[in-house]
């Protein structure tokens, strides 16, 4: 067995497959799914290659091989406190689509491991499927395995529900004893070290269908996984993934400026592990542009990263340290080929996290507030279990980890509800489920047996016929008035969505039926359908139609995406070349432009970015649009979407000596079309990320035009001609801070007042000096201002006050010091109180305040306010 880096071990693979078995090598997809809404992240080596299994596209070659670069957070849990479990790990896997099967797949995985990698043969075990006696035979003829270490097992069936399947044969490799259990019955399927599965090869051969029959496929197809981690960990013989090449760095950097050695804790190596995984999926997935929100897979990201931070803290490190560990993963993957954008971008990723770190330090100072007093009250009522709903809130809007607050309420002696926890959790989860199946794309059934080859995009076509039509995923003959289909014409004039642009608009009439177009899209394999309803008749495949194109909306989309690649270009110039694209929308209306930016964009710089595209609509220049080879296009300067993939041949569009990007849009074909661009819109969307909106042409002249009425309307209710409307608005404004002011003094004045006319009215319940009564206010500020004065004429006091305001309860309660020392509880009282007048309110022993819709019981809440005094006062 000879020392392979993790690096070449990846590229041995590969290049195996792509020059000697005759495979096309594909670079890594992102971690993004490609539409594929059933999935958050790509989890799989298979998973972005599905519609090729599935028939729906035919796959650029019949045999593919991969490094394909995943995320799964299922089990995040056992991250560090095992050998293997990570959040990103790298799967290697070559497939077949109905090429090769079992005779090739099974000889060239041996070939590989015992060969190109030289793992030795006698310590390689593999199992199958007992009833595929193939699959034995081949690993007995076409391979030097040693038959005694073919094992059957039962569970080498992959599966999942209806749908293709088959059985499965994986390659073990033994460890030895020293990393096993030590039982008499340990041997491969034993749930400890010793055997290291390192190879699954999938034999997609049967169709289950939803009878639970197994029909043999007419096109059998392979699907292989190998975790390059694992294998790497064999080849440089390490006992743990962490311990290899691939993630080691990582550990050495935390080490280094947390002062804690690896191995000589195992406690703190977990943390070590954790932080070393987290931070190498953190920086893959915002280089694949994720970037950290509150729900989806933005959520995910903000919750490995958050956890990592909450493993420096148990190793002592309170400053950000996160974005200093992506250095270590960049020099990890600098050899590699697939993760050149890792190293483009690795000062963005860093910005990213250190934002969010930034942003984690202020909420968790902000959850640890929250738990204290909820720590202090139960203590205070002699409780000792957390409502789960309260833990919940901690996890779900403070980001603390489970484990967080379990630990600091066991340092108070108080454990969390779990039931109620979980049942928050479930909650949530079942929200996410539900926008997840509102999100679901029309459904696409197979579309195998379609003939697509002849299919046409012709800008100028008016007729067509209909080739396909399905409707809640099945593929139909025809459709009736009131109903929603998918339909792929012979030749259609729509622009497909995509590029952040929404697809065209217009309506097909046939002999018998008329529908509306509401969207236009495109199949993985690049097929554009039509998402279409029945307005009345019917339509049947084979139909002729005549087309008609909402041509206004299109060209008010060209409008508005050919106004974005200007937008772009002007940004880069006034804010800076490190503005990056991080998303866009183009509809009819409106554009909205995402990119990267880590503070706001000035009113000033903003005027500037207005004024450089508007010069260039003012030019009416013509735009160059070409296709041309990608490299080609790189050399002349086009950017590229970040994240996006591209072929090899691209649609270059061009401004000249102002823009020029890789785009498939619909566009103007002179930027004088566009007419007038106006911003209506800079804000902040997520950490590192800024949004404009803005208008363009017939939008614009309306806002324009808009925006003149409501000066002039607003000079003559001013009584002012517009150019002095500024100025004027400026003299109202200096006299009504004055009159607020003013008025300020005075209810000061009579909030003195009001507080010295209640100070006599004092009354003494034990040793508690009280103040009870009604207060003539406005707001809950001026009664809380009128409790703190009174209160502070008191030693031991306890105020409560009460006011009607538009015509419901407020009430207030505020203990001094000395009153809750001995036994006042602000919180207490107002529940009290506030169940007369049919409210509710709480708070801390020393302020509470509470509300109520009776007024006309408000005489009855403060005998119940003063009832709870005197228990609290003779206790």
């Amino acid at each position: 067995m000879k020392y392979m880096t993790g690096n070449e071990l990846r590229e041995a693979y590969l290049q195996f497959f792509a020059e000697k078995k005759d495979h096309l090598r594909l670079s890594s997809y992102s971690l993004v799914p490609e539409n594929d809404p059933t999935l958050l992240l790509i989890g799989a080596g298979m998973a972005p290659l599905k519609p090729f299994f599935t028939g729906k596209m035919k796959p650029p070659h019949n045999r593919i091989v991969t490094c394909q670069r995943c995320v799964r957070t299922g089990d995040i849990e056992n991250v560090g406190r095992t050998a293997r479990h990570q959040t990103f790990f790298e799967m290697l896997g070559n497939f077949s689509f109905g090429d090769y099967f079992k005779k090739e797949a099974i000889p060239w995985a041996w070939e590989f491991l015992t060969e190109v990698v030289e793992l030795p043969k006698d310590k390689l075990w593999v199992s199958i499927y007992p009833e595929d006696d193939e699959a034995r035979a081949i690993w007995l003829e076409q391979t030097d395995v040693l038959p005694d270490h073919i094992v059957a097992l039962e569970d080498n069936f992959w599966e999942i529900g209806p749908g293709p399947c088959g059985p499965d044969s994986e390659i073990y490799i033994d460890l030895g004893e020293e990393c096993g259990c030590g039982e008499p019955t340990c041997g491969i399927g034993c749930d400890c070290d010793r055997f290291l599965e390192i190879w699954n090869l999938v034999f997609t051969q049967y169709d289950r269908t939803e009878d639970g029959e197994y029909n043999i496929l007419a096109h059998k197809n392979i699907d292989t996984g190998c975790g390059l981690e694992r294998l790497a960990s064999v080849v440089q013989n390490k006992k743990t993934n962490f311990e290899t090449d691939l993630l080691y760095p990582i550990i050495e950097y935390i080490s280094k400026i947390s002062d804690v050695s690896y191995g000589k804790d195992p406690q703190k190596d977990i943390s070590l592990k954790v932080i070393a995984d987290h931070a190498r999926s953190v920086a893959i997935m915002i280089m694949d542009g994720i970037l950290p929100s509150n729900e989806g897979r933005g959520y995910v990201l903000r919750r490995t990263l958050r956890r990592a931070i909450r493993h420096g803290r148990m190793l002592g490190i309170t400053k950000p340290f996160l974005d200093g560990a992506v250095s270590a993963v960049v020099e990890i993957f600098r050899d590699a080929k697939d993760f050149s954008e890792l190293i483009a971008k690795q000062d963005y990723i860093k910005r990213v996290i250190h934002v969010e770190e930034d942003r984690f330090a202020s909420t968790l100072a902000q959850g640890i507030e929250l738990l204290n007093e909820e720590v202090t009250r139960l203590k205070s009522e002699n409780e000792t279990v957390l409502n789960g709903e309260i833990g919940f809130k901690l996890y779900d809007t403070y980001g603390f980890p489970r484990e967080l607050t379990e630990e600091i309420l066991h340092e108070n002696g108080v454990t969390l509800d779990d039931e109620g926890f979980n049942c928050e959790m479930e909650k949530q989860r079942t929200r996410a489920r539900s926008a997840r199946a509102e999100n679901q794309a029309v459904s696409v059934p197979d579309l195998s047996n379609v003939d697509t080859g002849s299919l046409m995009e012709d800008a100028d076509a008016t007729k067509a016929t209909v080739v396909a039509i399905w409707h809640e995923g099945k593929l139909v003959d025809s459709l009736r008035d009131g109903e929603t289909a998918g339909i792929i014409l012979s030749t259609t004039p729509f622009h497909a969505e995509g590029g952040g642009q929404v697809g065209d608009e217009g309506s097909l009439r046939s002999e018998l039926g008329y529908l509306t177009v509401s969207n236009t899209k495109r199949l993985p394999d690049g097929t554009v359908y039509h998402l279409a309803y029945v307005e009345e008749g019917q339509i049947q495949q084979g139909d002729s139609v005549e087309i008609c194109l909402d041509t206004k909306k299109k060209l008010s989309s060209a409008r508005n995406h050919t106004a974005t690649h200007l937008l772009h270009a002007a940004l880069r110039r006034v804010v800076g070349d490190h503005v990056q694209q991080a998303g866009s929308l183009v509809t009819p209306e409106r554009l909205r432009f995402d990119f990267t930016n880590f503070e706001p964009v000035s009113e000033q710089q903003l005027r500037d970015i207005e004024e450089l595209v508007n010069e260039e609509i003012l030019c009416s220049i013509d735009l160059h649009i070409s296709m041309m080879p990608i490299d080609e296009a790189k050399a002349l300067g086009a950017m590229a979407l970040f994240g996006e993939k591209y072929g090899d041949v691209v649609r270059v569009v061009r401004v000249p000596d102002f823009s020029i990007e890789l785009c498939g849009g619909s566009h103007v074909t002179n930027t004088g079309q566009i007419g007038l661009f106006k911003i209506v819109s800079e804000s902040g969307v997520a950490a590192g990320v800024r949004r404009i909106e803005a208008i363009t042409g017939r939008a614009a002249c309306a806002y324009a035009a808009e925006m003149a009425r409501t000066v002039q309307e607003l000079s003559q209710k001013l009584k002012t001609r517009s150019e002095d409307l500024v100025a004027q608005i400026d003299k109202f404004m200096t006299e009504r801070k004055s009159m607020q002011e003013q008025l300020r003094s005075f209810a000061e004045f009579r909030d003195k007042a009001d507080a010295q006319k209640l100070l006599m009215g004092v009354q003494e319940v034990g040793e508690f000096r009280v103040v009870v009564g009604k207060a003539n206010v406005d707001s809950m500020d001026e009664l809380r201002n009128i409790a703190d004065l009174t209160c502070e004429k008191l030693d031991s006091g306890i105020v409560v006050l009460g006011a009607v305001i538009d015509d419901k309860v407020s009430l207030v309660v505020k203990a001094d010091k000395a009153a809750v020392k001995l036994g006042a509880h602000a919180g207490n009282i107002i529940k009290a109180a506030a169940k007369a007048v049919g409210g509710g309110g709480g708070g801390r022993p020393d302020m509470a305040q509470a509300g109520g819709k009776n007024p006309e019981q408000l005489s009855q809440a403060f005998d119940e306010a003063v009832a709870v005094i005197r228990q609290q006062a003779f206790a």
